[in-house]
This record gives C-alpha cells, structure tokens and sequence, in this order.
C-alpha cells in the first residue's frame, strides 16, 4: 500500500453566554470570517465545523450573511456540521435528561438553519465520563472527537492512534477519534512544514491512517498574536497550499467521510478524563504545583516517556470541590432543573416550558463553571449571566405554579448544595435569600427577582498555581507567536503587589470579632486576626412562618477572646417587600470591657469605574464609586446603586456604626495574560460592643434592594408570547 494518510481537521468555534458583545464581534473579525474566506477558493479541502449554538445563535442575529456563505458549503460538501449540546455545558455536570435535550435541541436548530443533520458532535471540554455514551448515541449521534491524552490513559500507545475507536455503554456504540495532541501544539504555532512533516512520517510508518486536529478555532486570529501571524503573515493559506499540493498522499476529509472510507481501531474503554491542561487545573493548587514540579523534575529521565502516559491530574468534577461558587451555581442550576422537571410531570404546557428550559439551558454553559488559561469562573460577567438565566428560570416556574406575587412568601429547608447540612430559601416576589445556618449562619445567594441578579454571586481571592509567575514578573512573547499556555503576559503594572486572599468565603452576614485597634487595611488585605468563631461553625435554626412573613433564627453559644458569647440572628423577609430585616443578639456580653464586632457583607455584579455605580449616604450624598475604599464614622446607613443594572442597595442601622467599604479585586489568569478584576464590594458595618447590665447587645440592619421601575418582570402574558 502506497503511504498516505487521511486529516480531519476539526474546529470549534466558540463564545459563552454573557460574553460581551464586542468580544463577539471581534473574534468574527479577527478568526471566523478570515478563516472562511481563506478556505472557501481552497475547493479541494474539507473540514468539519463546530459552532456553539451561543455564538450560532449571535452570527445569526449579526451575521446572516456568514451563515449563507456556510450553508453553500455544506451543501457542496466540503463543510461537516458538527453538533453537540446547544448551550456548551459539560455534559457530566447535568442531569441525562438535559444532556439529551441540548443536544436534540441544538440538532433541530442546525437543521432548520443549515440544512445539516449532524452525525457527530464535539464535547465540550472533551471532558469525558464511559456513562455520556448511552445518552449521546439516545440523542441522535454517531461518533465524536476526544484527545489522544484520554487514549494513552487507557493504555494505548501513540502509534496505535491512527484512526477511530469504538466504545460501548449499556448496548450503544459511539465511534471516539484521538485529537492529536502534537497537532493541537504544531497548528498554526509552529512552520507549516512541521505539520506536513509529521503527516508524511506517519503516512510511512501507517499507510491508510487517519490524523485528527481537533481545537479551538479562536487560535485562528483571536488568540493573543495569531491574527497577523495565521493571516497578515499567511499562515494558513501556506497550510492550504500546502495540503493541496500534497493531496496525493495527504487526504483532507471530514469525520465523516474518514468513517466511511477506513475501518475502525477496535473497541477502547477510556477512563474519566479530559484534555491534559484540564486535568492539571482541575488539581488543588498545592497539588497542581507538586504535579508541575515532579514532571518537570522526571522528563531527563529515560523512563520518563513510558511513564507519563500513566501520570495525570485530577477529574473535572472537582472544579466543584476547588471552587465553592462552581458548586453554588451547579447546585442552583439543579434545583432549577428538577422543577422543570417537576413542571413537565405535572403536565404544564410544553410550550411554556420551552421557553424556561431554554432559560436553564443557557444557565448551564460551561465557561465560567471552571478556571485554566481563560477568566472562567473569574469572569464576573459569566457567573452574572448564568445567574440571570437561572433565576429567570425560576422567576417563569413561580409564575406558572401561581407562586409569584406579593402575597406569597415562602420559607424551606432542603440540602440545597449537597454538602449534607440542610440549607434554608427565604422567598417573596422580590427577594430570594439562601442562608446556610451550617456555615456560620451565611447568606451565600441573594436574588433580586425584578432583574433576574444574584447580588452574592461573589468570588473568594485564593492561591493559584499560576501566581507564582506573577510573583516572578512578566516576560515578553518575542517574534515568535506562542501559544497560550507559554504566554507570561502582564495587563496591568504591579499585579505581584495586588495578590491578597481571603479565608473565608465572601457572602454575607458573616459575623467578625476583630482586636479593638485592627482598622479597614488590614481587614481589606485579610490580615486582621479572627478572634471569635462564629464566622464558619454551625448555627442551630429555627424557622418560623405566619401572617405574611417568614423567618429563620440562628443561634450559636460560641467564644470570643475566650468568652463564652450566645449569637443570635434572625432574617425575616415579608410578602411584597424589597427588605430583608436581620437582627442581631449579642449575650454574655462583658460589662466592663468593649469587644470589636462586626458583620461582613459583599455585593457582587456592581462594578467599578464608572461614575454611575457609586457609594451614597443615609442622606442621598454621594462618597464615590464601587472601586474606592471608605472608613466611615458613626454612620447609620450606606447605599450602594448602580444605574445600568437599574437598582438601589441600601443598608440602614438602628444604631450608629463605623462602617468600612473596599473593593475585592482578584489577579486571574486569561488568555491574553495577567489582570487584575473587580468581584465584588465588600461593606462591614462594625461596632465596640459592651454589655448592658444583663450582658446584652443588639442592633437591627435593614437590607433593601429597590429596582427602577423600567426593569421589570417576566409576566405571564409574556411567557405565553415567549
């Protein structure tokens, strides 16, 4: 047999729900349309295409035109479609009924739009689980496209991957192609030649083979740098030329195409895994660090090659377990589907429910649920937008099931983020509050109803294994374009000196014993010591309903400075109202000695920078925007607005406080480099709390969040419409 091998290449095109809309536009600019007026002249070529329905969705809102020019290639066949779930989720993160329905969902789009049914899908993350294949074969696809890293973990060698396998779950078969982990580094980083080369060395070595290129299409333009490398400097048009003229031997053809022309490898069975990075940043810090280090340490050792094929990192599931807030969105995207759930068993009309299923659909977007190279979970945007649609979600279900308003006002318990200690939900039409009284009697999800805005959707400053090249400054990317995991790119000066982190969560209600000097610095850069315990330990609750409210009281008989001290606190929330009253009860107070108290609160989706989101006092007067810092004396309010969102956050003492208010900035990792973001506003009412002659101390904080009467609800007639 004469040597020659077959390419597919596949690339992904994606952008996330809440993504802005310049960066969409930009990324269609810069990698999309260039890539596909380089391609389309190219007649003898062929790809397969995978577009997230996100970014589908917006190209075709913006771009009708683009998705013409790609239905003509569909149809002269040169273009495979590939599908997948419509909203981008990690498939192992979501109930089987929602795996099957995105994909479904995004097949009938794809063929309403393009013409295409797909027959293979790209999985998001290509984070992998054996227990996807019954419910991806149950949706409607054939085959799809994992890394050669998961293969190796099975035991395969590299010179085994050279077409694709079949695995096997519960009586269904998937057909799995190796994406070439070479390739993902050699395309378009590297000189075209070097692809070429390696295609020829295993063309000789397995004539019939089949290759597979499998990643991000943004690596085409928008990443850092490739723009003028991959098209000013032409790039990918020497790769085109340079498939084209070694078409004899070097076949371009679709996943499809590649099925049909050569046999499968065999049967495989992979373990849970995904690409190599993933598995990496999946790691707890220190464990990341201990991983990167040993392997840089074992690879002079001639053992080395054999053995990393059985070294790898941790399991995506564990992003969950890393990042709280991952947890807290995952949970609260499974509450909202199990009432969809619930909804549709109930016989509520499915077109009603389309419309909230699409909401959780979208709030199930994989992007911001994870961190690696890219912002993730520390984009604030993304976790706003997944929250927007949650809750939109829910808001829809409560109008349907007539719980929605202002007479309703519901208290519940459940396990509502499976850490096995009951949660309790305060809810009315205008506020849905989630305390946990296991947690030091927290508030960890705020909902603004109105505008669909979990105010607590907050990010805790941790280690990352990646600050230590923060640490050690930035270094420039020189001549050659480099690729995003070797970039040490600073986007702001004297980020080593902004590293802070937090060692509590940062939600609300938080009770504080601090020494009696300890001022906003140091409590601002985590440095004050914590001499009560009451900020994590558990609370016992009550929950009390009647009339036309509800409330959970929390009491905890813990210390401070070695003092026995009875806390406790009580939410109560009223049908109709926009406030939340929270009550304090110091007991066992000294009489003879001032102890430092005070109750941390964080509110997050209120950005800094901007003249109209800004700090107010009890009297209307402005103090500044988000970003600044304030030491206020003898306060008995504070407002926090912003006008985009539309809302107003104000907080109101029956007692006179110091109140201290900064903002939690965290030093992320993306793809473009190092930067510093805003998370949240962090504001600390705190007084010197002395015993009356029974040893007690109280104060009453009324919490409200107002919303412009232009930002409204979801009624019902608009659901129908919907």
């Amino acid at each position: 047999m004469s040597a020659h091998v077959h390419l597919c290449l596949v690339l992904h095109n994606h952008q996330p729900i809440g993504n802005f809309d310049g960066v969409f536009e930009q990324a269609y600019q810069d990698s999309y349309l260039p890539f596909l007026e380089v391609f389309e002249p190219y007649e003898q070529l062929q790809i397969s295409l995978h577009t997230s329905g996100p970014l589908m969705l917006w190209l075709a809102e913006r771009h009708p035109e683009y998705l013409d020019r790609l239905r003509l290639l569909v149809e002269a066949g040169r273009v495979e479609i590939i599908g997948g779930p419509q909203y981008e989720p990690i498939l192992t993160m979501l109930p089987s009924r929602d795996r099957v329905g995105q994909i479904e969902s995004y097949s009938r789009w794809l063929e309403r739009h393009l013409g295409a049914t797909p027959k293979g899908m790209w999985m998001p993350e290509r984070v992998w689980e054996s227990s996807l294949t019954s419910d991806i074969v149950d949706a409607g696809i054939s085959y799809t496209v994992l890394d050669d890293y998961h293969f190796r973990a099975a035991g395969l060698r590299t010179e085994e991957m050279t077409g694709f396998f079949m695995t096997e779950d519960d009586g269904r078969l998937l057909r799995i192609f190796p994406g070439s982990e070479h390739l993902r580094y050699t395309i378009p980083f590297q000189p075209v030649e070097a692809t070429i080369k390696h295609c020829r060395e295993v063309a000789e070595k397995t004539p019939g083979a089949v290759l597979t290129f499998g990643d991000d299409g943004e690596k085409f333009g928008t990443w850092p740098d490739t723009k003028v490398h991959v098209y000013e400097r032409g790039w990918l048009r020497g790769l085109f030329d340079a498939l084209t003229e070694n078409s004899s031997w070097l076949h371009t053809v679709t996943l499809n195409e590649a099925i049909d022309r050569t046999p499968s490898r065999g049967k495989v069975y992979l373990p849970d895994c995904s690409y190599r990075e993933m598995t990496e940043w999946s790691l707890p810090t220190k464990a990341q660090q201990t991983l990167d280090h040993v392997t840089h340490e074992m690879e002079s050792d001639p053992h080395w090659k054999d053995l990393k094929n059985f070294v790898r990192g941790g399991y995506w599931r564990n992003f969950k377990r890393k990042y709280e807030e991952t947890n807290e969105m995952y949970a609260r995207m499974m509450h909202v589907s199990r009432r969809v759930a619930d909804a549709e068993a109930a016989g509520v009309d499915s077109g009603q429910l389309a419309v909230i299923r699409d909401h959780l659909y979208r709030g199930q977007c994989n992007c911001p649920y994870w961190h690696g190279a890219f912002g993730g979970i520390y984009l604030p945007h993304l976790r706003n937008a997944i929250y927007e649609h949650l809750i939109t979600a829910d808001n829809l279900l409560a109008q349907l099931t007539g719980e929605f308003n202002d007479t309703a006002v519901t208290a519940t318990n459940d396990d509502y983020n499976f850490d096995g200690v009951q949660e309790v939900r305060l809810s009315n039409d205008k506020l849905c509050a989630w305390v946990q009284p296991g947690r030091g009697g927290r508030i960890y999800e705020l909902d603004v109803r109105k505008i669909s805005h979990n105010l607590l959707a907050t990010l805790q400053r941790r280690p990352e294994s990646y600050h230590q090249k923060v640490l050690a400054g930035p270094n420039a990317a020189g001549d050659d374009v480099a690729s995003i995991h070797d970039r040490v790119v600073f986007k702001q000066a004297d980020l080593d000196k902004r590293l802070q982190y937090d060692r509590y969560a940062r939600k609300s209600l938080m009770d504080h014993f601090y020494d009696n000097d300890a001022g906003m610095e140091s409590v601002w850069r985590g440095e004050a010591m914590e001499r009560g315990d009451f900020v994590e330990l558990p609370f016992k609750t009550k929950l009390r309903r009647g009339g036309d409210r509800v409330q959970v009281q929390m009491r905890r008989e813990g210390n401070a400075w070695g003092i026995p001290i009875v806390l406790t606190k009580a939410i109560t929330l009223v049908a109709g109202s926009e406030t939340m009253e929270v009550t304090y009860l110091l007991e066992n107070l000294p009489q003879d000695r001032d102890l430092h108290f005070g109750v941390e609160m964080n509110f997050a989706g209120l950005p800094a920078g901007a003249d109209d989101r800004y700090f107010s006092d009890e009297n209307g007067q402005r103090l500044g925007q988000l970003g600044e810092t304030l030491d206020l004396q003898d306060a008995t309010g504070l407002g926090l607005s912003d006008r985009w969102l539309g809302i107003d956050v104000s907080l109101k003492l029956d007692r006179p406080s110091g109140i201290w208010a900064f903002p939690i900035e965290t030093v992320s990792q993306s793809e473009a480099g190092f930067e510093l973001v805003h998370q949240s506003v962090c504001v600390q009412p705190h007084w010197l709390v002395r015993g009356d002659s029974e040893g007690r101390w109280h104060v009453t904080i009324e919490m409200s969040a107002a919303c412009e009467q232009n930002a409204e609800t979801v009624d019902q007639e608009q659901v129908i419409q919907l």
